[in-house]
């Protein structure tokens, strides 16, 4: 069996201390960059492998923090996802993580999990039924918690949401305003703080044009292009066909389209079709989606920032933080008639 390769191997071979090279390798500004980067070469060529649970003996941190989302595979979470892996990679910290598809036992068994491991902390979209006392007892046992895309009344943990009511009154408004007045309302579940701000945001912008909300059942959908496929069927047994359907997420509007299609009918033309989100994938579909930016992005980043400064000791603010949306207006829905 070879010789472990450890501190002491780096530190003989460059002529330093221990203590510089753990802190070289936790990139301090106390050792010379000049330095760090010495060590950081020589602990890759000899495969050197930072021990966390030697440092977090040390520490009393293992620099691994949960991330808990609905569907990895849905491109919202896995954008996401992206903005929270690099800011956590601005502070050296790595993130476990759960799809939890609503199923909040699986969502306690993934944070059981965590606890066993000594994570730091956890970011949660929460499961479906998750309640602020579910919230608090995760924090009471020593797991500092933010939450992002959605949110649990009266959970007094900071969480970073879209503006979800402000946005689709703005992409809702902006169908009535080119004529669609037999909108269907695609997507959601009204179980959710995003299902029920979406519903509201529609409803208020027709009660602003003095118009009352179509005669029509809301379809409620797991935010997939299938359910988006599926839903329009729907649509169609319920009677004559409306003009616009505003979708509560691009992966279902995308669905929907497709659906469209299958019947002869062109998205934009025919009938118009929205989303919600702004992924990258509408904005090169054809025709091009008409959606709204709900800052995803920046609710990643701003949900890993908070978290970091929780477990770091810093005070933080409690309850939602709204990022504003914008309208993007493209090809997918045009002036009726």
């Amino acid at each position: 069996m070879g010789i472990k390769v450890t501190l002491s191997t780096i530190a003989d071979d460059l002529g330093v201390s221990t203590a510089t090279v753990s802190l070289a390798l936790r990139d301090s500004p106390l050792v010379a960059e000049a330095t760090r980067e010495k060590v950081r070469q020589r602990a890759k060529e000899i495969g050197y492998v930072y021990d966390r649970r030697a440092a977090s003996l040390r520490t009393q941190r293992s620099d691994i923090v949960g991330v808990i989302v609905r569907d990895i595979i849905n491109p919202f979470f896995a954008e996401i996802l992206r903005s929270i892996e690099a800011e956590l990679g601005t502070n050296r910290q790595t993130f476990l993580l759960c799809n939890h598809g609503d199923d909040i036992a699986l969502q306690e068994d993934f944070i059981s999990t965590l606890m066993q491991f000594g994570a730091d902390g956890v970011i949660m979209s929460p499961s479906v039924g998750t309640s602020k006392e579910d919230i608090a007892k995760i924090e009471q046992n020593g797991l500092p918690v933010t939450l992002v895309a959605r949110t649990v009344e009266d959970a007094e943990v900071p969480a970073f949401l879209g503006n979800d009511e402000a946005g689709f009154y703005l992409v809702t408004k902006h169908l009535l305003e080119l004529g669609h007045k037999d909108i269907a309302l695609v997507g959601g579940t009204r179980l959710t703080s995003t299902g029920r701000s979406r519903r509201a945001g529609f409803a208020k912008a027709y009660a602003d044009a003095g118009l009352d909300v179509p005669n029509r059942q809301d379809i409620e959908t797991p935010y997939e292009r299938k359910a988006g496929y599926d839903a329009v069927e729907q649509i169609f047994a319920q009677g004559p066909p409306p003009t616009a359907i505003a979708c509560c997420s691009d992966t279902v509007a995308l669905g929907v389209m497709h659906a469209l299609r299958s019947r002869g009918l062109e998205p934009g033309v025919d009938i118009a079709v929205t989303g919600y989100d702004d992924i990258e994938e509408g904005s090169i579909s054809a025709p091009a989606l008409t959606t709204v930016a709900d800052g995803h992005d920046e609710m990643g980043r701003l949900a890993a920032r908070a978290l970091f400064a929780k477990i770091s000791g810093q005070p933080t603010e409690s309850g939602a933080i709204f990022i504003e949306p914008q309208l993007k207006v493209r090809n997918s829905a045009q002036k009726l008639g």
